[in-house]
């Protein structure tokens, strides 16, 4: 492409995958996120809990300042406690759903336009009625977040290797989204082509099946074929890493599938950050680069 991604697409990087040491709300936050709000090459970035309150009026400040465009990930909120979204127990539910409240008023407080979360655990045997928890949790979520003209989205996840979400695959996901488009228009899905090759699927696949509900995209990569491998899993290591799945070839292609489908949005740009995690001691800035130009690779093939 010879036009600039930036035309098409709100550019981000999820801070908390960049620089993992502030998934569970500590850590350099301030540090590390005046790293991204200081670099042109994004236009948006994606936060999750930030424990402090003078450090989440900093960063709401910061954020302000740099008019970049903020979006709250409320997944580690659910992921470094297990509380569970589509919990049996209804107190369990219950828990769950009171922290993805605090995310959406820590999300206004930043400057963020909504959330977005993750179902909690498969089980075959309970599958529908965890699949009726998760709708009440969700429906919830989106009215209160309704009354803050705010969006709830659901990002995505595989069912049998790592995360083990109920939401799921492709078309399991399609039918959630469908449900709650029937009961509110403040939902969306959230892709991550790093989460493809976990769910056994392709980005035509994926893409075309939840193109009415996608409204958020991540990429990355993964290690999906052997569990022997230390990153097995959804580990989001960098591209070009050891055994892992996506090259820049796929995600050249997950872009050609996106323009195809008519997501490349010149009037209404979509966000579309890179979920890439450091390996082990890698440094962080040089996967944050590594991952820049792969993405800059995959544009120039289009």
């Amino acid at each position: 492409m010879q036009e600039s991604i930036h035309k098409y697409f709100q550019v981000g990087t999820i801070h908390f995958m960049s620089y993992p040491e502030t998934m569970k709300g500590e850590g350099d936050i301030i540090g590390t996120l005046r790293k991204v709000l200081s670099d042109d090459f994004y236009s948006a970035v994606e936060v999750t809990w930030m424990k402090d309150p003078k450090v989440r009026a900093e960063a709401a400040k910061l954020i302000r300042e740099s008019g970049i465009k903020v979006c709250y990930g409320a997944q580690p909120r659910l992921l470094t406690t297990g509380l569970n979204p589509n919990a049996i127990d209804e107190n369990d539910r219950k828990l769950a759903e009171d922290t993805l409240i605090e995310a959406i008023d820590e999300a206004e407080e930043l400057g963020a336009s909504g959330i977005a979360f993750l179902s909690g655990k498969y089980d075959d045997d309970k599958k529908d009625i965890a699949y009726s928890q998760l709708l009440k949790t969700t429906k919830n979520l989106c009215d209160y977040a309704a009354k803050k003209n705010m969006m709830v989205e659901l990002e995505v996840f595989d069912f049998d290797i790592d995360k083990k979400s109920l939401i799921g695959p492709a078309p399991y996901s399609a039918t959630f989204a469908a449900d709650m488009r029937n009961y509110c228009s403040n939902f969306g899905l959230v892709v991550d082509l790093s989460h493809f090759p976990l769910t056994y699927e392709d980005s035509r696949f994926v893409i075309t099946t939840l193109k009415p509900y996608i409204t958020h995209l991540h990429f990355g990569n993964a290690v999906a074929d052997d569990p022997n491998h230390a990153a097995y899993g959804d580990m989001h290591p960098r591209f070009g890493f050891p055994n892992s799945a996506n090259t820049i070839e796929d995600l050249k292609d997950f872009l050609a599938i996106l323009k195809e489908e008519g997501f490349f949005r010149a009037d209404d740009p979509m966000v579309l950050s890179f979920e890439v995690k450091p390996w082990a001691d890698e440094d962080p800035d040089m996967i944050v680069a590594n991952t820049k130009r792969a993405l800059n690779r995959a544009w120039a093939m289009l």
